[in-house]
């Protein structure tokens, strides 16, 4: 590869900016990967379980983030680049597969996919940016990290119970936190925080569609759930307010991404630190959906009678996840706090001890009426705003 050709692999800076149809494909096993993580949760909720999930979104989501970014820092219309994409693909679906018994015996065949993904990463972006050495290092970055977390990975294949939560638990905290101190390697230091690499109108639609798929698993698990019963009453008014729910969390975060990344606001996130941020404030609303999901599930097939604590917990974290993971978004942004999200957290707080009283469907309602005040103060508040 000689220099003039080292401009199509990278994105050129005036090229276009929206995510390409390859990049909406790729999103789309998302929904089976997220669909996976609730109904893992649904099958057996405890402490160990719910860590164990969360490892294993970390992973998954440490996938899409490094796709996101692959797409927005090299060229997505390029043959190599696409195939890689498929790659990734393929091997996000294997990984999802192996979801439900990734703790047991299906730990192999959870990280090998994990391993083949990087591989194949690093194995076309290496390589092919060798004439930049900059470029270059900023990938060989990411592969030293991925060979620092190996190990632990690899180890918890190994063992099993506790030890291979610890194990696994450890390592996809360095793969994401690698990322916040710009992944120091020696005798190439560290890419600068301060640094201008990302393109902010791209990844912030990367972001707008993968919470979207999120909303689309959310929206999946309402109308499955009602298909597979007899359209009793009780469990047509569920899937009625879980699709409500899915309304009020699809408005309420396009109402304030609206104003946070408007055109002349969009490249607060172009540089490390905020757009590595703005990646993992969205784990955390992404999460808050996939709990949701889970809930929904539990209260289609338990819809009426008290609640157990820990499904109260699900019912009630699944919103205030979202409202946690919204408000640490536009602080990165904006570096205030989102004071009417604040307010609506601490209600739910305030609420839960009295939700073990409802059965799993008022629990939903509740949760629902918050996020309905909270949409209806901000909007007020906005009209108000350009009233005066």
């Amino acid at each position: 590869m000689t220099t003039s050709e080292l401009p199509r692999i990278l994105r050129k800076r005036g090229e276009p900016e929206n995510p390409t149809f390859l990049e909406l494909f790729f999103d789309l096993v998302y929904v089976f990967m997220l669909s996976r993580l609730a109904q893992a949760l649904v099958q057996d909720l405890n402490a160990r379980n719910v860590a164990q999930t969360a490892v294993l979104l970390l992973a998954a989501w440490w996938v899409w983030v490094l796709t996101a970014w692959l797409t927005d820092l090299f060229n997505p219309r390029l043959p190599i680049i696409q195939a890689l994409v498929l790659v990734i693909m393929l091997g996000t679906l294997v990984m999802a597969v192996a979801v439900p018994r990734a703790f047991g015996q299906h730990g192999f065949v959870f990280v090998a996919a994990y391993f083949g993904i990087h591989l194949a990463r690093d194995a076309v972006l290496i390589p092919s940016t060798r004439v930049h050495r900059p470029i270059q290092a900023r990938s060989v970055r990411v592969f030293f990290w991925f060979l620092v977390t190996a190990g632990l990975w690899i180890g918890g294949v190994f063992t099993d119970g506790t030890t291979r939560l610890v194990l696994w638990a450890i390592a996809v905290t360095l793969d994401l936190g690698s990322a916040r101190i710009g992944w120091p390697t020696p005798r190439l230091g560290r890419t600068e925080l301060s640094s201008q690499i990302f393109t902010g109108m791209h990844l912030a639609e990367r972001h707008r569609e993968i919470f979207i798929i999120a909303l689309g698993e959310l929206i999946l698990t309402a109308g499955t759930g009602l298909a597979f019963t007899d359209f009793e009453a009780d469990r047509l008014a569920v899937c009625a307010v879980a699709f409500a729910n899915a309304v009020l969390l699809f408005q309420l975060y396009f109402h304030r991404i609206r104003q946070l990344l408007a055109p002349g606001k969009v490249s607060s996130v172009e540089r490390v630190r905020p757009g590595t941020a703005t990646s993992y404030t969205h784990l955390v609303m992404v999460a808050g959906t996939v709990l949701i999901s889970a809930g929904t599930t539990y209260a289609i097939g338990h819809p009426a009678g008290t609640t157990p604590v820990g499904w109260v917990l699900v019912l009630l974290g699944g919103p205030a996840l979202f409202l946690v993971g919204s408000c640490l978004f536009d602080n990165v942004v904006t570096g205030g706090i989102l004071w009417s999200r604040v307010a609506a957290l601490v209600v739910l707080v305030a609420v839960g001890p009295a939700m073990p009283l409802l059965p799993s469907l008022g629990i939903m309602i509740v949760a629902n009426a918050v996020l309905l005040l909270t949409l209806v103060a901000e909007l007020t508040a906005l009209r108000r705003r350009r009233a005066g």
